[in-house]
């Protein structure tokens, strides 16, 4: 017998059909599942939340990646922003979606440079989440029980996505990537800021619809370029979805069907659109000039 799907829409309902508030339901679930109790959970997303400190503090010291493609970005953009304050103006991006950016080019080059990471949902995503919470936390004063509240939200929502489509790249082309990393990310901001569970997952679709179709494309194989900006231009992605689902723009499709779509998109993406570096950016002239020498030189 076929197992039914998970659904955001379903959850949200259920809910609401035992009188508990989303959160509630869902460490309650969560607890269920762990075979844990709510604190437990509360607990183990708080160390994960530290992991995200340590990752983006680590990327901040400017680490370049093994390959030397990489590296330096988030330090690059924290003088970007400091200068602009001296100006005393707050940048295009403004002061939360630029902390947020540059949180995430952080953890996004700490993973390339092999440090410790949270694959939220994969490593190639994993600057996204702890951008956007650190950014709130620190330019919204959002408090850090708050902020791993939203990380059981974002928890959740991969869960529905990954049951639904896929997290990956070689399945589904980076919409399944960066584009769920977005989605989770969009749908604790609106929890954090107090929306409800219909906001949330109209934050989720508005992610899809505006994400749907991209490709995974990484030069030589390697989780760097385009990986680590397309991470921050993620979390732009994020916080345009959640503030219009908070200003009560819905979304004409859930995000049920929004998540279903994008598989479908993935799975008909062609083969070398699918992390397998043989299309798309990965097959640039500049692209493959420089395959071809660092190969030459790992292989000595």
């Amino acid at each position: 017998m076929k197992k039914d799907k998970l659904s955001w829409a379903q959850m949200v309902c259920e809910a609401e059909d035992k009188g508990l508030t989303l959160i509630d339901f869902l460490l309650e679930r969560s607890a269920a599942q762990l075979e844990t109790d709510k604190q437990s959970v509360l607990e183990r997303m708080g160390g994960m939340f530290r992991v995200m400190e340590e990752s983006v503090a680590f990327g901040m010291t400017g680490v370049k990646s093994n390959s030397g493609l990489t590296g330096g970005s988030a330090k690059k953009m924290k003088e970007y922003i400091e200068a602009q304050q001296i100006k005393t103006q707050p940048g295009l991006l403004g002061p939360v979606v630029g902390t947020a950016v540059m949180y995430a080019l952080a953890a996004a080059e700490a993973n390339a440079a092999m440090g410790r990471i949270v694959a939220a949902p994969t490593a190639g995503a994993s600057g996204i989440l702890p951008g956007v919470l650190l950014a709130l936390k620190e330019k919204c004063q959002v408090s850090r029980e708050k902020l791993v509240e939203g990380l059981v939200v974002a928890g959740v929502i991969g869960e529905v996505i990954a049951n639904r489509a896929s997290i990956a790249g070689a399945t589904g082309g980076c919409q399944a990537e960066c584009g769920s990393g977005a989605a989770m990310a969009a749908g604790a901001v609106v929890y954090v800021f107090g929306g409800t569970g219909k906001q949330i997952g109209d934050a989720v679709s508005i992610v899809f619809k505006n994400m749907l179709g991209l490709v995974c494309d990484p030069v030589a194989g390697l989780v760097e370029v385009p990986c680590i900006k397309r991470n921050a231009g993620s979390v732009v992605q994020c916080f345009l979805a959640a503030e219009l689902a908070l200003a009560g723009i819905g979304s004409f499709i859930p995000a049920d069907e929004a998540i279903d779509a994008m598989d479908k998109v993935g799975r008909s993406l062609p083969r070398g659109l699918r992390e397998t570096a043989e299309g798309g950016l990965a097959m640039t002239p500049t692209a493959r000039a420089w395959t071809e020498k660092y190969f030459k030189g790992i292989s000595g």
